[in-house]
């Protein structure tokens, strides 16, 4: 792995300072995991498809000059190889995802920097990516494209991005695989708070279109190891419910849900070939996803 410089800033609690999504997506990116990100797809032709309005970021070896000749608008060129190699991050931005035991990173902000990254990866690798958020339903999408002003137009979403409305990741994710027709790379990014059955239902609709899908399990580290020890008020982030407990009365049995929970989601997603990773909020983003990205190369 890469050693970076930039090291201090890829901490939670320090990236969370930095100005804004391309920054931290840029020191996360360049300074540790460059180089360990390949492609899903091997092997496709670099024959021409189709063109396409020039966007700033372009490579201008690409312009179809004869185009530009007959029409006065700059055009390029667009490949197979870019036309085929499509990924799209769909990121949870549901009232769920705003907690954050300690104040300072919330899933929804760990998550918009994992899908920042992802997507500067990509792109800088020649891939199309598009975008998408959801909680009840899809509430932005953004198609994908292969062009370095791309990724900022993500960014620009991810910096604007509020958590909202209860999760119901089956009917976001089952509305759109209905709509994604050409083969491609599927990443969810969620808390994945919702019933396990019909998030797997949901995923396998993809599958069943033969796209690759990847699911990367974001939750706090408070979630995961439950280090309250008095009486606390537990209130639900997407409705009225609010409970008064002992936390050390119900530690045992919390923790026995919460192993369970993310081990039906594992093993299940194994078994219908997604890949499933674990993500937690307190892990410095550099080391999350070139573990990730590292285990994933080997396959």
């Amino acid at each position: 792995m890469v050693v970076s410089s930039h090291r201090t800033f890829l901490d939670p609690t320090v990236i969370a300072k930095l100005s804004s999504i391309s920054l931290k997506a840029t020191y996360i990116v360049e300074g540790t995991i460059a180089g360990l990100h390949k492609s899903p797809y091997h092997g496709f032709s670099v024959e021409f498809s189709e063109h396409r309005e020039y966007v700033e970021g372009d490579e201008i070896r690409h312009i179809d000059w004869k185009l530009y000749g007959k029409s006065d608008k700059y055009y390029v060129k667009q490949f197979e190889e870019e036309s085929n190699l499509r990924c799209y991050l769909l990121l949870d931005s549901s009232n769920s995802m705003g907690y954050s035991s300690d104040g300072k990173m919330t899933k929804l902000e760990y998550g918009s920097y994992v899908a920042a990254s992802l997507a500067y990866l990509m792109v800088k690798q020649g891939d199309a990516v598009g975008f998408m958020t959801f909680n009840e339903d899809i509430a932005d999408f953004v198609p994908p494209r292969s062009t370095l002003s791309h990724i900022r137009v993500i960014h620009d979403k991810l910096e604007n991005l509020k958590p909202s409305k209860k999760t119901n990741i089956s009917k976001a994710l089952t509305d759109l695989a209905k709509n994604i027709k050409r083969r491609g790379l599927i990443i969810v990014i969620s808390d994945l708070f919702d019933d396990p059955k019909r998030v797997l239902d949901s995923l396998k609709h993809f599958r069943y279109r033969k796209h690759e899908v990847v699911v990367l399990h974001i939750l706090d580290t408070a979630e995961l190891e439950f280090p309250f020890s008095d009486f606390i008020l537990f209130e639900d982030m997407e409705s009225d419910l609010k409970v008064m407990a002992d936390s050390k009365a119900i530690r045992n049995e919390y923790l026995s849900r919460i192993r369970a929970f993310i081990d039906e989601l594992r093993d299940n997603c194994r078994k219908n070939r997604i890949d499933y990773a674990l993500f937690n909020t307190s892990t410095p983003l550099d080391a999350t996803l070139a573990t990730y990205l590292l285990r994933r190369n080997k396959y």
